[in-house]
């Protein structure tokens, strides 16, 4: 299993967000590219990269520092953020994005999505980013009528990559995971499954480490390293002691 370290990007700035609100931005580096190297450096194996810009609708911001950071790392980078159209997509992978992880065009044309090539396809992730339990679209601005049960009866017999499952209402709060409602969507899933949201200490990561689940892929872990609770070796040694 592995810890996938954030970041979050927003005026090419490492920043973190309390429940996904634009205006709740902390900023922990201004040097993501410095931040990426660090987390390479402790022996990460995946990187998660979200564009907060243009998940909220400025596209442009952080495509440069987006590609330095792919050029200079040596690990997979999973990026998601304001990737709504076949052609941002496709101009991603194109440059060496290795995964790319999408929400709103996915619920809202998953026809566009599935009608794509199989390189592509099998380098998705769906973001199951969810509130009250519906799925969330717009930077989570929007609530969609899906459910996670929803999804998972659509895509898990296509060729996905998997799904990253974020509970909104304890993302970036410390409040500690919701094992029950992983669990559900692990036995729902068909596809590897990332989650992320809430996770605040090493007592987390206990946890998910007992959970036996060959399609449980990964954690990310965000503001709790960013506020010195989980060291990323100590995180990964948690996680790899109970694989």
């Amino acid at each position: 299993m592995k810890l996938i370290p954030a970041i979050d990007l927003k005026d090419n700035k490492c920043v973190r967000l309390s429940k996904g609100v634009e205006n709740s931005a902390v900023v922990y580096n201004e040097d993501p590219l410095e931040q990426a190297k660090y987390f390479e450096q402790q022996g990460c194996e995946r990187l998660h990269v979200i564009d907060l810009d243009a998940a909220f609708g400025r596209p442009e911001i952080n495509r440069e520092i987006i590609f330095d950071i792919k050029k200079s790392m040596n690990i997979p980078i999973q990026l998601g953020g304001g990737i709504r159209s076949q052609e941002v997509l496709k101009n991603y992978i194109d440059h060496g994005i290795d995964y790319v992880i999408i929400g709103s065009f996915a619920v809202e044309n998953p026809d566009a999505v599935l009608s794509l090539s199989k390189d592509y396809v099998k380098k998705i992730y769906f973001a199951l980013d969810v509130l009250d339990k519906k799925i969330m679209i717009k930077g989570w601005e929007d609530k969609s009528n899906l459910t996670t049960a929803n999804v998972f009866e659509r895509f898990n017999k296509t060729d996905l990559k998997g799904y990253v499952f974020t509970d909104i209402s304890r993302d970036g709060m410390l409040s500690g995971i919701n094992l029950d409602l992983i669990n559900e969507n692990l036995s729902l899933s068909e596809k590897k499954l990332i989650i992320g949201g809430g996770l605040s200490n090493y007592k987390d990561l206990k946890k998910l480490a007992k959970i036996k689940s060959k399609n449980f892929e990964g954690v990310i872990v965000g503001k709790a390293f960013y506020v010195g609770n989980i060291d990323i070796k100590k995180g990964m040694e948690i996680l790899n002691k109970n694989a």
